[in-house]
């Protein structure tokens, strides 16, 4: 189990394995997630400020280089795997871009693999 902080927001917890992005949402953060998971948008994004999230996948790599000013140790929480203990920032919530509507699709889950 990891404990993810959340930048001025609080603590949570979350499974080995488990996408960032669910384990935020579980926490009650409204963290937009626009393309369901996929690795196919960027507001899902959040900043590391402490932790190990693991190696990027190609997809995100992808999608992050296409930002102009990304900002330091920027991660797609919709890639990142929950395998360490986590300090973020949220960058993009709906209760900041309530024109959105709504976050976003539920992210699909994935199989717990953290190699531990």
């Amino acid at each position: 189990m990891a404990t993810i902080q959340v930048d001025g927001i609080g603590r949570t917890t979350a499974e080995d394995g488990q996408r960032l992005v669910l384990a935020i949402m579980g926490a009650g953060i409204d963290i937009l997630h626009r393309c369901g998971g996929n690795a196919r948008c960027t507001t899902c994004r959040v900043q590391i400020l402490d932790g190990d999230p693991g190696p990027m996948t190609e997809a995100e790599e992808a999608k992050l280089a296409s930002i102009g000013d990304r900002e330091e140790n920027m991660r797609l929480s919709c890639q990142v795997r929950c395998c360490d203990d986590l300090t973020v920032r949220v960058l993009r919530r709906l209760s900041q871009n309530p024109e959105m509507g709504d976050a976003g699709p539920q992210p699909e889950t994935w199989p717990l693999m953290c190699g531990r």
